[in-house]
């Protein structure tokens, strides 16, 4: 099992002032927190557009719905205490990465520090139930041979990844039930992480009736004794796992020798992605997104992607003057190229911490479309 260090034990009080100020309830279910409005409310917004009930023109939904595979699903944050291991909670904050394979959108990287991902850890996790029994060895007795037999008699590879566990089946979902399982699917974690994430005895309990421990949730209570539930959490703790093979960064690709325009930069890349964020207030149902009015607890850069007079205008910078995203770097990369070629670091595993990595929380840019971007900004930026 890989070592978890130790987190200082955070301030609960702090902790909710903090998931406030950080808006968590524009994604997350669960975070003790009134619900956000629909409107603002990340996830709920972009369910309703795509099961067509936001009250919006017809235009517009089928061109937001071209686009809209992110952010249908986040995890709940409830009974995240009855869950999750308080520091894995801390470190997971400080070093986001990619828990769930088959979900398009990851944690953010925030602009907190350790004292607040204490803090924080600290206030999901307060409502942990220390009476409900909890054997001092839950795996005592357990059989993790058996419990890889029943991990496939089961289905568990189903919804579940287990990377680096050899041999372990995954299951394709059954046709018939596709719609009702992709959010299972889409939300169900890699099982190589459940040894740092979870204690050995929650992790048996979650296994043997998750709803119990989280109402509402998406796992299924597969039917299964409680020895079977031990044997199955003993294979998930103590299988083998190959090291991960080290991630990295597309190779950046040449400059385009052909015209590149806005409208086409604009299609392929602004429009995608960049507005969820980066918006005007009218296009954004009367909110400019966090790139732009601020959320999420960083502040308002009043950089607005949206058109191309916005692009040009720029961002505020923390002096409140207004500076271009198309300067230049130490690297010589354009402030726009280096934030999108930052989100490809991020995701191989090396954050920069000059640089936060865009589109935030979200996969990134691909290869040709930096490229596209790249070209457009060196031929001066043609309309």
């Amino acid at each position: 099992m890989a070592a978890v260090a130790a987190a200082p034990a955070g301030d609960p009080a702090r902790g909710e002032r903090l998931v406030a100020e950080l808006q968590c309830n524009r994604c997350h279910d669960g975070t003790g927190q009134a619900p956000a409005a629909r409107d603002a409310h990340c996830v709920q917004c972009h369910q309703d557009i795509a099961a067509g009930r936001f009250q919006a023109p017809a235009a517009a939904m089928k061109r937001w719905n071209e686009n809209l595979v992110q952010l249908r699903d986040v995890p709940s944050l409830a009974a995240a205490g009855d869950r999750l291991r308080r520091d894995w909670i801390r470190g997971f904050l400080l070093s986001p990465h990619d828990v769930r394979p088959r979900l398009h959108a990851t944690m953010p990287r925030l602009a907190i520090g350790p004292e607040q991902a204490s803090d924080i850890a600290a206030y999901l996790t307060r409502d942990r139930r220390e009476g409900r029994e909890r054997p001092s060895a839950p795996l005592e007795g357990a059989s993790a041979a058996r419990g890889r037999e029943l991990y496939e008699a089961k289905g568990c590879g189903t919804c579940h990844a287990f990377s680096g566990a050899a041999g372990v089946t995954a299951v394709a979902p059954v046709k018939g039930m596709e719609k009702e399982t992709r959010a299972a699917i889409a939300l169900a974690p890699d099982l190589r992480h459940a040894r740092d994430r979870m204690d050995p005895a929650d992790l048996v309990a979650w296994v043997l009736d998750p709803a119990a421990i989280k109402p509402g949730t998406p796992m299924p209570q597969v039917p299964m004794s409680p020895a079977e539930a031990r044997d199955i959490a003993a294979f998930v703790v103590t299988a083998e796992l190959s090291p991960r093979a080290p991630a990295s960064a597309p190779e950046r690709l040449p400059l385009l020798s052909r015209r590149v325009t806005y409208a086409e930069v604009d299609r392929r890349v602004f429009r995608v992605t960049c507005r969820h964020c980066h918006s005007e207030p009218d296009y954004a149902l009367g909110d400019g997104g966090p790139g732009n009015t601020g959320g999420f607890g960083f502040k308002p850069r009043g950089l607005n992607l949206a058109t191309y007079e916005g692009i040009a205008a720029g961002y505020v910078d923390d002096q409140g003057e207004r500076r271009s995203v198309f300067s230049r770097g130490p690297d010589g990369a354009p402030r726009l190229v280096a934030a999108l070629l930052a989100r490809q670091a991020e995701e191989a595993g090396r954050a920069a911490p000059a640089v936060r990595g865009m589109p935030l929380g979200l996969p990134a840019v691909g290869p040709e479309e930096i490229q596209l971007v790249e070209s457009w900004i060196a031929q001066g930026r043609p309309q």
